[in-house]
This record gives C-alpha cells, sequence and structure tokens, in this order.
C-alpha cells in the first residue's frame, strides 16, 4: 500500500492530532479512521464521470505511534471500481500539502 506517514510522534502531538482528525474529518464507524475528501478540482476524468462513486476520500489511520494516510483514491459507495485508484501526481501533492499545513497548524514537527 502506498502511504503518507507520520510516525514517531510523541502522545502529546498524537493527541492534538487525533481531536483535529475526531473534529473535522470523523465519517467512519472503526476507531482511529477517517475520511479526508478530496477537492473535485484534483478528480480525474474518470472519477469526474462517476458520479454515482462520488464522493471520494483518501483513508487516514490514527494510531499512538504513527498517523497514515493512504494514497488510494476510495469511495464508500462501492468495493470495487475503475474510479477507485493511487492517487495520481496532483492528488497525490495535494493530500500531502493538506498534512503538512495540518502539521504547521498544529505545531508537530515544527
Amino acid at each position: 500500500m502506498k502511504q503518507y506517514v507520520i510516525d514517531d510522534i510523541g502522545q502529546v502531538d498524537y493527541e492534538k492530532m487525533k481531536k483535529y482528525l475526531d473534529d473535522n474529518f470523523k465519517d467512519s464507524s472503526m476507531d482511529g479512521i477517517y475520511w479526508i475528501p478530496i477537492d473535485e478540482e484534483f478528480l480525474d476524468d474518470v472519477q469526474t464521470e462517476h458520479e454515482e462513486c462520488q464522493p471520494f476520500y483518501f483513508a487516514v489511520e490514527a494510531v499512538p505511534e504513527r498517523i497514515v494516510f493512504e494514497l488510494l483514491v476510495r469511495t464508500k459507495n462501492r468495493m470495487r471500481c475503475d474510479c477507485m485508484k493511487y492517487a495520481n501526481e496532483s492528488q497525490r501533492n495535494w493530500l500531502i500539502e493538506v498534512v503538512d499545513s495540518l502539521l504547521q497548524k498544529l505545531e508537530i514537527l515544527a
């Protein structure tokens, strides 16, 4: 699995990140799993055409020793579809910018 991983974070930083994720992206029934919706402007042609599969997300797993941002574009509406695939360059860069901005905002690894 392709991932963007923030590891070796301390308990205080983990709690700050978890609170932010709980407040802003808690859309999963599984504890520690979050869904970051992808801005529509970053969807590729197939994803844009698949309106029934929208919205698209990146999954995030938060555990005390690390935060894992999957680089797989997912939909909650289907288990398999051509529109679910690894992030293209613009989607990957967008997610990394979102994560890096969040780390800066929360003063984690600053």
